[in-house]
């Protein structure tokens, strides 16, 4: 396969010899030159003195007095154009986006030497928007309303007015704005190649000859340089086509349109007979794919069957840059070179994430006011695995406010060590945010200098990630420091994030060697034996819809600017050109859906099909799928887990043995396998930091609040009054202190001394907590007088159980009573419920058999009651289940019934039922201990809801 630049390099060769010191090679990219170079020198035995090599855009910088500006500083000063012309007040911020789409619009009027007075004239006679009369056709209408898409419809015609304003200061602005620039001897790329061919003499041409390779579209600064050098016999040309595209009888191929326009006016220096390559005999294969991710697995078989050829004959292009990430994990061990041309976005590694927490921690994740963080953004920061690896005190800080659910933490309590205090020290102005982040990137450095696998390619990223990164900042702070950036910090924060997430890491290495990954524009001038061309959807290539622009399709068209479907004939062009001589040719394209896209094969495959004379094969992608059905868990008991049992709950076995409580004993009812994972293995929930307050937490935080409000109403002692109970009542102050107490108790995890700042849901909970004591409160009042025997009670019982293994041992049950009070010779024990509805069990036995909605409540109230029923037996003792936000009827009785129907009777005495309670109980207990009862999943659903160990379980 003879390459284009091959072709080139021997014909320069041949007309200049092995002097080419005053011959300056310009291509349109800068790869094309390092290819080229190697190419010539392969030309002579004798030492060669090389041309230059220049990209088209460095030619014009050379022959221009002006440099080229930073971006960011030609919007700074477009704003301060744009404000003075239009008496605005817009901030940088909201402008910024209108004002790249300015820009991009000079930049084009300039490249193309339109004469703007003409053009801009032409837009203020353009009245209203959204009429076919006032030259707009639909889609460019459409076009030009993608600008206000953020906005509602019903500002829609104010929007519409500002854009009208806009366009009849359109010809001031450009003007001031190019005269400012200027002054300052800087420029847009537009305005310098403009003023580079408006002042062009011929004794600034450096070099004898100019040879241009592989250009395509022109624009008309470039089409004006051409000619200038072609007049004075200083140009050669170098055009790379194919006559299947440029010279086809039935139609206009969209692909040949520009070459047809440029090779009469500039002859090609290479003759026809290298250009007819795309009709020859090729293996082309169109496949499909189900997802996009499933073309990056097949580029990994792709490589593996090319290996017995040099890999620089290899390419991989992809049209969707976004999926580099996984083509990069799929390249297989066979691969020993690659080279990555199209550059890494800095936005898929790590230090742009760090970054990007530091800088929403210190925009939005500080509350200046109250002077504490908020938890949200410090998370992100504390598990970045960057701060993992510098910072000691990064997951002890991370598990302390995770432990106390601090959310609002403040900076004190972060500031564990030197790194975590240089981060969590509060900052604000964008010049000390700007140092604090390339001090950071500084401290990560070191991080991999002390890496060995030197060689790997993430590594080699990553390293030149920090150095681009530490780049871009440093400008920014150059900007901010001359007083050319002003800005608040949360613009500079989406301003520097625009700026990184738009940036892509150079991946350095040799540049011809090894298998290449590219993008479609770098693909221009290279040829490859063997292509892979991924993602090439309808919309990735061509790309879908025009390009924003304040000049409507109609005046663009007219002035000889881009359009869409110039656009399209460019990107026809770079596919045919990159297969033309290709002999192995893999077509891929995904089917998935996703939003706009239907997963519809590019129209240039389309194309292939009715226009190429030679088969292509089809194939497809096909994803395996295995049906498998989820396990059912059983966890049989061996000699291992009965010891681990035994040494944990055997009263024999240690001096202080775990408690059965009633939440073990209902979650073995309820599911056998959730007690092994809970209460056997160990296994727990990651705790999380959160604002949230759950059904359990808010219970949590009304029972310590009941439980000082009890102590309050006992401290002259146990019996609760009437008069004491309304006194309380009428305290709303009182209760609301009360509730704010158990918040920072139980939820905040703050000292008493600080103020409990809520959102707006924790606000609205502890609202309903202080509704709830008041309920309770009530439902007191009609009980009243009592005496209240105890609060948030712990009691215990030992008792003596059977097993098949050690015979009988000493088992402990017990747990945390919310409330004991007394009435007369009735002992209530009273657990208070927040949530759910009374359910009154039919027998005892039902208590104890799994089912879906078991009423695992009385279980455990009726457990307590057994203990104290031993523990008090001159007292009849009373079970009762006081659901708070039923308490507020006067019908209402917290006592636990038992029966169905009619038949239900009240449970006054539980000395009438604990002997078959304990029954059961002894037999469910030494159920746990026998060792041919395994631990098994649930047969109810609904048990599986809202269980922690469900992703284990796979039900």
């Amino acid at each position: 396969m003879e390459t284009f630049l091959k072709l080139v390099a021997n014909d320069l060769f041949s007309k200049k010899g092995t002097d080419l010191s005053d011959v300056a090679v310009v291509f349109p990219n800068k790869r094309a030159g390092l290819f080229f170079n190697r190419y010539l020198s392969e030309l002579s035995d004798q030492p060669i003195w090389a041309p230059s090599y220049l990209t088209i855009s460095e030619l014009f910088a050379s022959l221009s007095p002006l440099r080229e500006a930073d971006p960011i500083k030609l919007i700074c000063e477009l704003h301060k154009v744009f404000c003075q012309q239009t008496q605005s007040q817009e901030s940088l911020d909201d402008f910024y986006f209108w004002g790249e789409l300015l820009l991009k619009d000079f930049d084009e009027v300039d490249k193309n030497l339109i004469p703007a007075d003409k053009l801009f004239r032409s837009l203020q006679e353009l009245k209203e928007l959204g009429n076919p009369e006032d030259h707009l056709e639909k889609e460019q209408e459409e076009a030009i309303q993608q600008f206000f898409n953020n906005f509602s419809l019903e500002k829609r015609s104010h929007i519409k007015e500002k854009f009208i304003s806009l366009w009849d200061k359109l010809r001031a602005i450009y003007h001031q704005y190019r005269k400012n620039l200027l002054e300052q001897e800087i420029g847009y790329a537009g305005m310098i190649q403009r003023i580079a061919t408006d002042t062009l003499h011929p004794e600034d041409l450096k070099a004898k000859t100019y040879v241009f390779v592989g250009f395509n579209a022109l624009n008309q600064v470039e089409a004006r340089l051409f000619r200038t050098l072609h007049q004075q016999g200083k140009a050669l040309f170098y055009w790379d086509y194919d006559i299947f595209y440029t010279q086809m009888k039935e139609f206009r191929h969209e692909a040949g349109i520009f070459l047809k326009r440029n090779l009469p006016e500039f002859p090609n220096e290479l003759p026809e007979k290298w250009f007819d390559s795309l009709r020859k005999p090729k293996k082309i294969s169109f496949i499909s794919s189900s997802t996009e991710n499933a073309q990056a697995k097949y580029m990994t078989q792709w490589a593996k069957e090319l290996q017995q050829g040099n890999e620089n004959e290899n390419a991989v292009v992809l049209c969707n840059e976004n999926i580099l990430l996984p083509v990069l994990h799929a390249l297989p061990e066979e691969v020993k070179n690659i080279n990555l041309t199209m550059g890494f976005p800095l936005s898929q590694t790590p230090v742009h994430s760090f970054i990007n927490s530091i800088l929403e921690l210190h925009t939005g994740g500080y509350d200046q006011k109250a002077g504490y963080f908020i938890y949200e953004y410090v998370q992100k920061v504390l598990r970045h695995p960057y701060l993992r690896q510098l910072s000691l005190a990064a997951l002890s800080v991370d598990h302390e406010l995770t432990h106390t659910n601090r959310f609002y933490p403040y900076p004190a309590e972060l500031k564990k060590d030197r790194l975590l205090e240089i981060i969590f020290t509060p900052v604000s102005r964008p010049d000390r945010l700007c140092r604090l982040l390339l001090k950071l990137i500084r401290e990560i450095t070191p991080l991999y200098r002390e890496k060995e696998e030197e060689k790997q390619i993430f590594t080699q990223l990553y390293k030149e990630s920090l150095f681009k990164a530490y780049t871009l900042i440093n400008r920014m702070l150059g900007l901010i420091e001359k007083k050319e950036l002003s800005v608040m910090p949360e613009t500079f924060s989406r301003l520097l994030n625009q700026l990184l997430g738009s940036a892509s890491v150079p991946f350095r290495g040799e540049p011809a060697i090894g298998m290449q990954i590219m993008g479609v524009l770098e693909t221009r001038n290279l040829d490859f034996r063997n292509l892979l061309i991924l993602s090439l959807n309808e919309g990735t290539l061509p790309k879908k819809g025009g390009e924003s622009s304040f000049i409507p399709y109609s005046l663009r068209r007219t002035f000889g600017m881009s359009t869409v479907e110039d656009q399209n004939a460019i990107y026809a062009y770079y596919f045919y050109r990159l297969i033309q001589r290709a002999e192995h040719i893999s077509l891929v394209y995904h089917t998935g859906s996703d939003g706009l896209n239907k997963g519809e094969s590019s129209r240039y495959m389309l194309q292939l099909l009715l226009e190429w004379p030679h088969d292509i094969q089809r194939y497809y992608l096909n994803a395996p799928i295995s049906l498998r059905s989820t396990p059912y868990l059983t966890v049989q008991k061996d000699t291992t887990i009965l010891r681990h049992l035994h040494e944990t709950y055997g009263g024999t076995e240690r001096e202080k043995p775990v408690l059965f409580s009633p939440s073990a004993l209902n979650t073995y009812l309820d599911c056998r396998m959730k007690f092994y994972f809970r209460y056997v293995a160990g296994l727990s929930a990651p705790q999380e930091v959160t604002a949230e307050i759950d059904s359990a937490k808010f219970g949590t935080i009304f029972h310590k609040a009941a439980e000082w409000l009890y102590q309050e109403l006992t401290v002259r002692g146990p019996e609760i009054r009437k008069e004491d109970i309304e006194r309380i009542l009428n305290d709303e102050i009182g209760l609301s202190r009360l509730v704010d107490r158990a918040f920072k108790k139980e939820f905040f995890f703050s000292p008493e001394e600080e103020k409990a700042v809520y959102n707006g849901i924790q606000l609205i909970n502890s609202r309903v907590i202080v509704f709830y004591l008041r309920q309770l409160l009530r439902n007191d009042l009609m009980y009243a007088p009592f005496e209240m025997v105890s609060m948030e009670r712990k009691v215990s019982e030992t008792l003596t159980v059977k097993t098949s293994s050690r015979g009988e041992i000493t088992l402990c049950i017990g747990g945390t009573i919310d409330r004991v009070d007394r009435k007369g010779d009735t002992l209530r024990v009273v657990d208070y419920k927040t949530g759910g509805s009374p359910k009154s069990p039919a027998h005892i036995r039902q208590l104890f058999t799994p089912a879906e909605k078991r009423p695992g409540y009385v279980f455990q109230t009726f457990l307590y009651a057994a203990i104290m029923n031993r523990q008090q037996p001159s007292l009849k003792v009373a079970p009762a289940l006081l659901y708070i936000h039923k308490a507020a009827s006067e019908e209402y009785s917290p006592v636990i019934e038992i029966g169905e129907g009619k038949n239900k009777n009240a449970v006054t005495d539980f000395s009438l039922i604990e002997n078959e309670f304990r029954q059961l109980l002894s037999q469910l207990l030494e159920e746990i201990f026998n060792q041919e009862e395994a631990f098994t999943q649930t047969e109810f659903p609904a048990t599986c809801t809202y269980c922690d160990f469900r992703g284990l379980c796979k039900k």
